[in-house]
C-alpha cells in the first residue's frame, strides 16, 4: 500500500509539473508579443490582432466585401516592414472569390526580425514573392508533447 502511495505521489507531481510549465509556455510567449503599427487605411481589410516579437510574428482579421465599399481587386496585400522603414516581407491573400456582403477571416504567422509596422493594400496581381509563412502558433497538445519529450530527455 505505501509503494502504491509513493507511485500517486509521483505521477500528481509529473502532472502537476505538466500543468504548471504548460501554463508559465503560454504567459511567457504571449507576454513577449508586442502591438505593431499599422500604415494604411483600406476599410476592408479589419486588423483585430497585429503582434510581433523579435522573430515571430502574427496578423488576425477580417477582410469585408461590403454592398457599399466592395473589393475589386484580386489580392490584398500585406508589406511587412522593419524599424528601418525596409520591407521585411510580403503576404498576399487571395480575395477574387470574395463575393459582395460576404467577409473572410485570415491569420499569418510568419518569421521575420526587427518588425515595427506593417502595410495593407488591394492590388490585381502578385508582384514579389510570398513570406515564408508559419503555418500557425504551437497547439497545446504540441506544447505539452514537447514538454514531455524535453522531461523525459533531461531526465
Amino acid at each position: 500500500m505505501a509503494r502504491l502511495k509513493t507511485f500517486l505521489i509521483y505521477v500528481l507531481i509529473l502532472v502537476g509539473f505538466i500543468i504548471l510549465s504548460e501554463f508559465l509556455i503560454n504567459v511567457s510567449l504571449n507576454s513577449s508579443y508586442s502591438t505593431i503599427g499599422r500604415k494604411d487605411n483600406l476599410e476592408q481589410v479589419i486588423v483585430y490582432q497585429a503582434e510581433a516579437t523579435q522573430v515571430n510574428a502574427r496578423i488576425k482579421g477580417t477582410i469585408e466585401s461590403k454592398a457599399e465599399n466592395p473589393i475589386t481587386s484580386k489580392y490584398i496585400r500585406i508589406d511587412i516592414y522593419s524599424t528601418r522603414g525596409n520591407i521585411v516581407g510580403t503576404k498576399y491573400i487571395d480575395v477574387s472569390s470574395l463575393a459582395e456582403n460576404q467577409s473572410l477571416e485570415f491569420s499569418i504567422y510568419f518569421k521575420a526580425e526587427d518588425v515595427s509596422y506593417y502595410e495593407v493594400t488591394a492590388t490585381d496581381e502578385k508582384v514579389t514573392e510570398d513570406l515564408n509563412i508559419l503555418s500557425e502558433d504551437l497547439s497545446k497538445a504540441d506544447i505539452v508533447f514537447l514538454t514531455m519529450l524535453s522531461f523525459m530527455i533531461f531526465w
